[in-house]
């Protein structure tokens, strides 16, 4: 062996004894938790449940999800900040984070400089929806017309006080230049029930959501949020064709590590999760639960985040909105 050679083993064989070296190769070697801070059955549990089973596959290690709700995603968020930065806590959370900084005077963690991103992992469109046997509009002209004529006696549903939906909303208004009453729910189901029934005459919803009743007479479809049409409603027009350009009013998912987690650990689970989100059935999967797979780079989906704090802040302090 010449002298070049061994000493390149040699510096080889001390770099495998470096601890940051050794977990980047290694990992995982155990368990990895992965917090959902919503309920079973959401967006982001879904996601969690149909990204983790794969990741387990491929890396020997148990993807352990863990739903950990309250406060508006608080606590789980809380509980992966806490969390010591070695790579086996992670979370799956949405777009609510940037607006709970927003709504809450005091939070138990920085939401920026406590989390280190991982990458967004899909989208998910929202619909503006009225039942037009108490309100019959068809497009966003008619809408506004007739909630004008009305005179703030139209009335919309959302989940809840402070929720993306009842912000979406809120900004629709902003932007229209039309008075609504706000009807605040303890959850989407009533809300949606309350809509059906005709006791409120709009709302949004997620395009998976609204399609089947709309497809049944019972709901028109009135725009559809994103830039360019859904891939899940393409014959109903997006607010930019209609004018209303940056709305911004998309719901997005994205997994976040504490900071401070290792910068291998985080390239390799974003490489990873792509490239399970670019397979043809978990797409197909997700598709079916209104969720567009859509990975991203860290620093992308880390700008996004920023800039939808700071946008929800100022627009919540405009409109003097609360959470319930």
């Amino acid at each position: 062996m010449t002298s070049r050679a061994a000493c390149g083993w040699a510096l080889l064989a001390f770099a495998l004894t470096l601890p940051g070296f050794a977990r980047s190769q290694d990992y995982p070697t155990r368990p990895i938790r992965l917090v959902v801070p919503y309920t079973p059955g959401t967006g982001i549990d879904i996601i969690a449940r149909t990204v983790g089973p794969r990741l387990t596959d491929r890396w020997g290690q148990p993807i352990v999800v863990e739903n950990r709700p309250g406060a508006s995603g608080n606590i789980g968020a809380d509980i992966v900040a806490k969390a010591q930065p070695d790579g086996y806590t992670l979370m799956v959370t949405v777009n609510t984070f940037t607006i709970t900084p927003a709504l809450y005077q005091k939070l138990p963690y920085d939401p920026v400089k406590d989390f280190a991103t991982v990458g967004r992992v899909a989208t998910g469109n929202i619909a503006l929806v009225v039942n037009p046997a108490v309100l019959p509009a068809k497009t966003l002209d008619d809408l506004t017309a007739q909630v004008r004529a009305r005179q703030g006696k139209v009335s919309y549903a959302s989940p809840g006080s402070g929720t993306p939906q009842h912000l979406a909303v809120e900004l629709l208004k902003q932007r229209l230049g039309i008075d609504m009453l706000h009807v605040p729910h303890k959850g989407a189901a009533g809300a949606l029930t309350d809509l059906l029934g005709g006791q409120v005459q709009l709302m949004v919803l997620p395009v998976h959501t609204a399609l089947p009743f709309a497809k049944a007479g019972k709901l028109n479809v009135i725009a559809v949020s994103g830039e360019g049409r859904s891939v899940l409603a393409p014959d109903s027009p997006s607010f930019a064709e209609l004018g209303l350009k940056n709305l911004d009013i998309d719901l997005y998912f994205w997994i976040a590590a504490p900071a401070g987690a290792p910068g291998r650990v985080i390239e390799k689970w974003n490489r990873e999760a792509a490239s399970i989100l670019g397979l043809a059935d978990v797409r197909e999967s997700l598709l079916k639960q209104g969720l567009v797979p859509s990975p991203s780079s860290p620093t992308e989906i880390a700008a996004r985040i920023s800039a939808d704090i700071a946008r929800w802040k100022k627009f919540v302090s405009e409109t003097k909105i609360t959470a319930d």
